[in-house]
């Protein structure tokens, strides 16, 4: 059978150009570690995911023993340490781990961790207490600033940090309480971090400004549901944020394509915090409130 020279080429150049488009990002080959795997629906699982999809190595940490155990099946293969940022100085004991291990220098890290005490059910927010904050506040803001003090030494000249933000500062949702106030100290202190590394290194701290997901995490918020389905309505598309979504802004944040962001909070939110004034939601908002709902009283006398 004969084949045209015009169509061998026409294949030779797509085949280039899908091999050059799968190795856009240059991550191939490349150390990144990765905290806060809790399952398949976590941010950081799908962004773990997505770089080992592009032949990244990936070095994952999880919160306690019984995570690693309960990861067992997801995580087969992998090496994965134990680390409760928590508490202190489990940061520098993870840095010396992993560099025992051999998987130093790392070209990136994802800081993908939050924690709140909801266990008491919604509060208003002048009601939160010292304890309750100050163990978030370290947990969800300070490691970022411990885990890369202990990683310094091991980062690569031009590595690139991120971690997970929110897509709105300025929002007070009541059902978020204090985690609002702290987001906001976990994202100037990406940016305090990317000036400080910046006097003797070319690491980078970005901000994933991610929009309401649905994650195992989230649903421990009281009233999340609520206001995720809002949420989606607000948005451009009339259709959630996925969880996939932010992910593939992480993996750019993590590559040499970003190289010229730093100190920066990247928002996905699919539009969500540019529409509020949108038609639908405004003609929802403005109709008449349904007069509630009357349930007949079977004691009550009959009228007639």
């Amino acid at each position: 059978m004969f084949v045209s020279l015009e169509f061998v080429f026409f294949r030779l150049h797509g085949f280039l150009i899908n091999f050059l488009m799968l190795d856009f990002l240059n991550l191939s080959g490349k150390t990144f570690l990765v905290f806060g795997v809790a399952n398949r629906k976590s941010v950081a699982w799908h962004i773990a995911h997505s770089l080992e999809g592009q032949g990244a190595r990936v070095v994952y940490s999880v919160r306690s023993d019984e995570r690693k155990k309960s990861l067992e099946t997801l995580l087969t293969g992998r090496p994965v340490f134990v680390c409760d940022v928590e508490h202190e100085g489990a940061a520098e004991k993870l840095a010396a781990e992993v560099a025992a291990a051999g998987h130093a220098p790392l070209q990136g890290l994802v800081h993908s961790i939050a924690f709140a005490n909801y266990s008491e059910g919604f509060k208003a927010f002048h009601e939160t207490k010292r304890g309750d904050f100050l163990q978030a506040t370290a947990i969800s803001a300070f490691s970022l600033v411990e885990i890369a003090r202990a990683f310094k030494p091991h980062f690569a000249p031009n590595a690139s940090v991120v971690t997970i933000g929110i897509s709105s500062l300025f929002v007070t949702p009541d059902n978020y309480g204090y985690m609002g106030p702290i987001k906001a100290a976990l994202e100037s202190s990406a940016r305090f971090l990317a000036k400080s590394f910046s006097a003797d290194s070319e690491v980078r701290f970005n901000v994933v400004g991610s929009g309401p997901l649905k994650t195992s995490a989230s649903a421990g918020i009281p009233g999340y549901l609520e206001s995720y389905l809002y949420a989606e309505k607000m948005t451009f598309r009339k259709r959630a944020l996925t969880t996939q979504e932010v992910a593939d802004t992480a993996l750019f944040l993590l590559s040499e394509r970003s190289s010229g962001l730093n100190g920066t909070t990247l928002v996905i939110d699919a539009g969500l915090g540019s529409n509020y004034f949108d038609r639908e939601i405004i003609q929802l908002a403005m109709r008449p409130a349904a007069k509630p709902l009357e349930i007949p009283n079977p004691k009550a006398p009959n009228p007639k």
